[in-house]
C-alpha cells in the first residue's frame, strides 16, 4: 500500500488503451507458452468431455451384462491424463506468470529511470513501488489468465454440444437459460472494473504516505506526533474499505446468483433427459452422460472467477500504462568540442515544479575553468537551477549549453561522462564502498578512486571499516558527513568538465568542508564546478556568487562585492 502523488490520484482510469496495449504486449511475448497452456488445457477438457460418454457406454454394457475390460481402462485413463495435465498446467502456469511479471518490471523500471526526477515529480515513490511490485505482478498473470478463460469456455461449449448429440431438446433447455449467465458476467464485469480502479489507486496512495512516513521516523519520534503520523498514512483507508467491501458484494452476489442459476439448468437438463429415457430415447448411460455434461456446460458460471483475474490484471495494466506514458529524456549525437573550457550557460531559463514556477527567466554564465557558488533562500529554486544545468530534468522555457552546444543534443554517454553530481543526501549505489565510489556510466580504474577518496577527506575513515574499500554498504555505519564525503568523492571520480554540487558539504565540518574546497581547486579535474552553497565560507571560496531571488538571478558578482547588499547578507542571515 502506497500513497499516490496529488498528479496520479486523479489519473487511474485515464489510460485505458494504454493498459489494453501492456497486456497485448505480454501475451505476444508469453506467446509459445501461453499455446502451451490452452494446448494443455484443452486436451484436459477434451479427456473430461470424453469421460461422461465413456462412462455412459460403460455402464450400459455392465447393465447389458457385456462388460469389456478395454472400457474400463479407457475409464480409468481419462480420469488419469486430466490429472497429469493439470499438474503439468499448474507448473506452466506458475512460471508463466513469473516469467510475464518479471518482464512487466524490467519494462515499467526502465520507463521510470528513462524519465528520470520527472518520475517522482509526477507519482510519489511509494505509488511507483507499488506500481512496479503489487500492479505488475497482478498484470503478470494476464497469460495465464488468458488460457485459463478460453478453456473454461471450451468446457462448457464442448458440453453443450454433447448435450445436442445425445439429444437436442436437452441443448435446447440449456440454452434457454444462457442468456441470464452472459448477463450476469456482463455485469460483474463492469462493477469490478470500477471498484478495481478506485481500491489500487487508494492502495497506492497510503503506500506513499507510509513510505513518507518511513523516510521521516527520527523527525515523527522527535516530535512525539506517531499517532498523528499513524492517522494521515491510513487516512484513505476507509475509502480504500468502501472499495474492498464493494468487490467482495460484487463477488458474492454473481456468485450467489450463478450458485442459484445453475443448479436450476442442471435440474430441468435432467428433468428432460429423465423424460427421454422413459420415452426410450435414452438410455440408463445416455442418462448418466446427460447428467454430466449438464454439469460441464453449467462451468460458464466458473468464467465469474477468471473474468475477475482478468479485470484484477486489466486494472493494474492500466496503471502501469501511466508510467509508461512518463516522458523519457531524449539525448541526441552530439559531442563537446575537444578544445572546450566548459563553459556552462543558461538563456531565459523556466521551470515549474508542482504547478508553481520555480525559475523564471534565468540568464546565467558561469565561465570555464571558474567556481560559482549558487546561493539564495529556502524555496528560490537553487537545487532546479542544479538539477537543470547538468540536465537531470529538461527547463520548461529557455536553453542551457556547454561549450556551446545545447544538452539537449548531447550524447547520454557524453553528457554523462562530462558532467558530474554530488547531492546532499548521496544515495550508497555499487555494493561496496570501493564500488559506490565507482559507479556511474564508466568505471574509473583504483588508483583514481582512492585519489577522489583522499580528495574529499574519506580515504582515511574508508581504510579503518573492516574491510576497506571492499567493505559492504550495509555493514558500513556511516554518518551524514561520511556519507556526504563518499557521494563527494564519486563525483570527483567521475568528474569531466562540470562538476555540479548541490548542497553536497552540508554535512561536513568546517575544517573538513575547507579541506574539499581546496581539493575542488587543485585535485580534482573538473574544469567548471557550479556549487549550491548555504555557507559564508563556500561563497567566499567561489570566483563567483549567482544570487537567485523569487526564481530570478537578482545579482551575479563576487562575494566581498555582493556582501555590500542588505539583501544578499539576509541570505546567510546577517
Amino acid at each position: 500500500m502506497t500513497p499516490t502523488a496529488p498528479a496520479s490520484a486523479s489519473a487511474p482510469e485515464a489510460a485505458p488503451p494504454g493498459g489494453d496495449r501492456l497486456l497485448l504486449a505480454a501475451l505476444r511475448a508469453a506467446a509459445p507458452r501461453t499455446a502451451a497452456l490452452v494446448l494443455i488445457a484443452v486436451a484436459s477438457t477434451g479427456a473430461a468431455l470424453l469421460l461422461p460418454a465413456v462412462l455412459g457406454h460403460t455402464l450400459d454394457l455392465l447393465l447389458a451384462k457385456r462388460v469389456g475390460t478395454r472400457w474400463v481402462l479407457l475409464c480409468a485413463a481419462l480420469v488419469c491424463v486430466p490429472a497429469v495435465l493439470d499438474a503439468l498446467g499448474e507448473y506452466l502456469t506458475a512460471t508463466t506468470t513469473a516469467r510475464t511479471t518479471a518482464r512487466m518490471r524490467r519494462s515499467a523500471l526502465d520507463h521510470v529511470l528513462a524519465a528520470g526526477p520527472r518520475a517522482t515529480a509526477r507519482m510519489t515513490p511509494g505509488d511507483l513501488v507499488t506500481r512496479l511490485v503489487g500492479n505488475a505482478a497482478q498484470a503478470g498473470t494476464a497469460p495465464a489468465t488468458v488460457a485459463g478463460t478460453v478453456t473454461a469456455v471450451v468446457g462448457p461449449i464442448g458440453g453443450i454440444v454433447a448435450l445436442a448429440l445425445l439429444d437436442p431438446w436437452l441443448a435446447l433447455v440449456f440454452l434457454a437459460g444462457a442468456p441470464l449467465l452472459a448477463l450476469l458476467l456482463r455485469a460483474f464485469t463492469r462493477a469490478s472494473t470500477d471498484s478495481l480502479a478506485g481500491y489500487q489507486r487508494l492502495q497506492g496512495e497510503i503506500a506513499g504516505r507510509l513510505m513518507e512516513a518511513v523516510g521521516g521516523v527520527r523527525t515523527i519520534a522527535a516530535a512525539g506526533t506517531a499517532a498523528r503520523e499513524r492517522d494521515r498514512v491510513l487516512e484513505p483507508l476507509p475509502g480504500l474499505s468502501r472499495h474492498g467491501h464493494r468487490m467482495w458484494r460484487v463477488q458474492g452476489r454473481s456468485s450467489a446468483q450463478a450458485t442459484a442459476l445453475v443448479p436450476l439448468l442442471q435440474i430441468a437438463v435432467l428433468a428432460v433427459a429423465g423424460l427421454e429415457l422413459s420415452r426410450g430415447r435414452l438410455s440408463v448411460g445416455d442418462l448418466l452422460a446427460a447428467s454430466r455434461y449438464a454439469v460441464l456446460a453449467t462451468g460458464v458460471g466458473m468464467l465469474v472467477g477468471h473474468l475477475g483475474a482478468l479485470v484484477h490484471g486489466r486494472t493494474a495494466a492500466r496503471r502501469l500504462a501511466e508510467v509508461h506514458a512518463l516522458p523519457p529524456t531524449v539525448h541526441g549525437t552530439r559531442r563537446l568540442p575537444a578544445d572546450g573550457d566548459g563553459t556552462l550557460r543558461l538563456r531565459g531559463v523556466a521551470a515549474e515544479r508542482g504547478g508553481r514556477a520555480v525559475l523564471r527567466g534565468v540568464d546565467l554564465v558561469v565561465p570555464g575553468g571558474s567556481t560559482t557558488a549558487v546561493v539564495g533562500r529556502s524555496g528560490t529554486g537553487k537545487s532546479v537551477l542544479a538539477e537543470l544545468a547538468g540536465r537531470l530534468a529538461d527547463p520548461d522555457a529557455g536553453e542551457i549549453t556547454l561549450d556551446g552546444v545545447p544538452l539537449r543534443e548531447l550524447a547520454h554517454d557524453e553528457l554523462r561522462r562530462q558532467v558530474g553530481y554530488a547531492f546532499a543526501r548521496p544515495a550508497l549505489l555499487g555494493g561496496t564502498i570501493g564500488g559506490t565510489l565507482a559507479f556511474g556510466s564508466f568505471a574509473p580504474p583504483p588508483e583514481a578512486v582512492v585519489h577522489a577518496a583522499r580528495a574529499a577527506c574519506a580515504d582515511d575513515f574508508v581504510r579503518r571499516l573492516p574491510d576497506g574499500y571492499d567493505t559492504a554498504c550495509a555493514a558500513a555505519p556511516l554518518s551524514g558527513g561520511e556519507a556526504q564525503r563518499l557521494g563527494l568523492a564519486r563525483a570527483f571520480a567521475h568528474a569531466g568538465r562540470l562538476l555540479i554540487l548541490d548542497d553536497a558539504t552540508s554535512s561536513l565540518d568546517s575544517v573538513t568542508e575547507s579541506r574539499v574546497s581546496d581539493a575542488l581547486l587543485h585535485a580534482v579535474t573538473a574544469r567548471t564546478r557550479l556549487i549550491v552553497a548555504h555557507r559564508v565560507a563556500t561563497a567566499e571560496r567561489a570566483d563567483c556568487v549567482a544570487w537567485l531571488d523569487g526564481g530570478r538571478v537578482r545579482a551575479v558578482g563576487p562575494h566581498a562585492e555582493l556582501w555590500r547588499l542588505p539583501g544578499y547578507r539576509a541570505v546567510f542571515g546577517g
